[in-house]
């Protein structure tokens, strides 16, 4: 009992103080879960600046919950832990209002740390909104305790404790607001959770020591509450909210990644896999099939809309049940299905079925009550049959596109010598067509540097709306136009057209910096070429430094000699260069320090399975090392997802990152409000 009692000369006559004892185990798990719940917070409020399907806002909402519920259990958790030889209880109500203001500052201090324009003023504010928040969680938390004891507060503690959370909270958020542009390492991120996770447990500790505590003089205190710690409740607590914290950042992660998943790579009205999944898919088929169902405009136009889609809706169930199981289905077009089989089984059971679809469309289908008679034909391509299988979506495009095709559900097989040259044939011949009547048209997809966070420079990509076969894909076409020698005459005219777009947005003062442009193998060596970008830089007013050349390795390996003299010339005309599609030549790696490039382009294929694939990833790593011991720019192409990202930071000093995951290919106006909105936001 002399370890107790603590008589005070002032308060001796009536009261008795007494101090508590503390338990460290609990003592360090409370700290523990104030650190838990700052990374939690810190890693949601990292997603309101990044790519997502919500809005940021979403994300800083999520951030400040975690935060909140972090400090309100790190309190009662860090009460758990502290004993004292009397009766104690909580008020309900205020034990639950005692978290709102500590979430209510994190919004505060999430939403300032995250504002485009920051000065030390607003790290201020922040800091000063969270240790706020802290502390009145704190002593509202205290507030709520109902003890059978009189307590005081000492001035000096009291006041140090308020101090001490928005001195540190200050801190942290002056460093996460400063390194969050630069990184994400997880490392740096753990820090800042520490610094915050001090400043929640330094406060409340420093609170608990200014407080003084009495009880009348003769009072019977119950000793057995002295090395209670109430571990049921405690248990309550502790799971109740890691399970939370945890929960909410796996949930959100897991709806946010899906959302996004289903919106990029599924056709939002028939659930089906859409046409970019199927481009991304199409590797190593064995087998196919596409079915062009002709002209439904037409149910359209004699019923409605709302009819029309019923009537996809019944095509759909029949692909789907007359399909083997094994087989991939695709809506790649709103009139065309596409059916993949990737072995010798599936694809015998692919042939099969397409006889069972055919017999049932033949028929009429039944849709609320009317009969409907569609048309259509199915095309197929057996990769057995070619050695170069990724042609076999040309192949079948031949098919569809064969004059003499006609739509009563027959199964046409890909044959060369007669649908091949019908088609790329028609292909190249209207191509001068499609440049003078804007068939042909441009996107531009931006290069984006974290460090610091920027566009750095622009791709231009070619992109054709046919009148008859709707949109190409480049993979497609420019295989084609290569073949027919059709390319350079097309690279003028995109040099034409990337030079007066450039000067169209300086007249909005507008700067992407630099846009690039990729070049084909055999025109790299013209003389044309250096004389045509002359003349364009001249007509429209512009610098050599606002076009980058990308030009691919294969246009070195066959002639290399020449192909560097060229590039020299571009070089010394103030030209960026940039070697595209870096990896998949067959150049020697001893030619790669003679060329004169500012840039090398990792290809998408070796980022594809990054970092799930330790090969790719030690690849990709080597290539960057390679490059940037040269002092040439990175640029790391076909960035989809965030840990990707996050692998890429790592592997480089300064990446220049291209891909979905920033922005996709868009026309000029969509780049302008993208722009605009991303300066907003930086």
């Amino acid at each position: 009992m002399e370890n107790i009692f603590n008589f005070n000369d002032e308060s001796s006559i009536n009261n008795v103080e007494i101090h508590g004892e503390y338990s460290l185990i609990i003592v360090i798990l409370s700290i523990i879960i104030a650190v838990v719940a700052s990374y939690t917070a810190l890693s949601l409020n990292k997603r309101a600046s990044e790519n997502s399907f919500f809005h940021k806002n979403f994300w800083l909402f999520l951030a400040s919950l975690c935060l909140g519920f972090g400090i309100w259990s790190m309190h009662f958790v860090g009460m758990s832990a502290f004993s004292l030889p009397v009766s104690m209880s909580y008020n309900n109500i205020m034990t639950v209002l005692s978290i709102i203001p500590a979430m209510l500052a994190s919004f505060i201090a999430f939403y300032l740390a995250n504002l485009p324009r920051r000065n030390l003023w607003t790290y201020f504010f922040a800091g000063i909104a969270m240790g706020t928040g802290i502390s009145s969680m704190h002593y509202l938390g205290m507030y709520g305790m109902e003890m059978d004891v009189v307590y005081t507060y000492n001035p000096i503690l009291f006041l140090a404790s308020i101090c001490i959370a928005i001195v540190v909270s200050v801190i942290a958020v002056y460093i996460f607001s400063t390194v969050q542009k630069y990184e994400t390492n997880y490392k740096v991120q753990l820090i800042i959770s520490l610094i915050i996770g001090l400043a929640i447990s330094s406060m409340h500790y420093t609170g608990m020591a200014a407080m003084n505590f009495y009880i009348p003089k003769g009072y019977e205190m119950n000793l057995s509450h002295f090395h209670s710690t109430e571990m049921y409740g405690l248990a309550i607590i502790v799971t109740l909210g890691m399970t939370i914290l945890l929960g909410i950042l796996l949930l959100s992660s897991f709806i946010d990644r899906f959302i996004e998943y289903r919106a990029n790579y599924y056709d939002p009205f028939t659930q089906l896999p859409n046409r970019r999944l199927f481009e991304k898919k199409l590797h190593s088929p064995k087998v196919l099939a596409v079915w062009h169902i002709h002209d439904l405009e037409h149910i359209n136009r004699e019923f409605n809309y709302a009819f029309g889609d019923e009537v996809i809706r019944r095509l759909v169930y029949i692909f789907k049940t007359l399909t083997p199981s094994k087989v991939e289905i695709y809506r790649i077009e709103g009139h065309r299905i596409a059916l993949i089989a990737r072995d010798g089984d599936s694809a015998k059971q692919l042939k099969g079925s397409l006889k069972e679809i055919a017999t049932v469309l033949r028929k009429p289908i039944i849709v609320k009550g009317h009969e409907v008679y569609l048309y259509g034909v199915c095309a197929v391509s057996d990769a057995n049959q070619y050695e170069n299988t990724p042609n076999i979506y040309t192949n079948v495009l031949a098919v569809l596109n064969y004059p003499s095709i006609t739509y009563n559900h027959d199964i046409v097989y890909y044959d060369s010598s007669i649908h091949t040259y019908t088609f790329e044939r028609e292909i190249a011949d209207d191509v001068n067509r499609a440049m003078n009547d804007d068939e042909l048209f441009l996107v531009y997809q931006p290069k984006v540097c974290l460090n610091p966070n920027e566009t750095v420079g622009l791709e231009a990509l070619l992109r054709w709306n046919h009148p008859k076969y709707g949109f190409l894909s480049p993979a497609v076409f420019v295989p084609i136009l290569e073949e027919y020698d059709r390319m350079v005459k097309v690279t003028d005219w995109i040099i034409g057209r990337v030079c007066q777009q450039i000067a169209d947005w300086k007249l909005e003062n507008i700067s992407f910096k630099q846009v690039a442009i990729n070049i084909p193998g055999e025109y790299v060596t013209s003389p044309l070429l250096l004389k045509l970008l002359t003349q364009k830089l001249n007509e429209y007013g512009l610098e050599s430094s606002q076009i980058e050349l990308e030009i691919t390795e294969n246009s070195f390996v066959k002639n290399m000699e020449e192909a560097m003299r060229a590039v020299g010339e571009f070089r010394k005309e103030g030209f960026s260069v940039a070697l595209d599609d870096f990896g998949t030549g067959v150049s020697s790696l001893s030619y790669l320090k003679q060329m004169p490039i500012s840039t090398l382009k990792i290809d998408k294929s070796f980022i594809d399975d990054v970092p799930i694939s330790p090969k790719d990833s030690a690849i990709v790593q080597a290539i960057v090392t390679l490059g940037e011991s040269l002092n040439l720019n990175v640029v790391i192409e076909g960035v989809e997802t965030k840990e990707q990202v996050n692998f890429l930071k790592g592997a480089s000093r300064k990446p220049i990152f291209q891909g979905y995951y920033f922005a996709k290919p868009m026309q000029p106006h969509e780049l302008i409000q993208w722009y605009r909105e991303t300066r907003v936001e930086d």
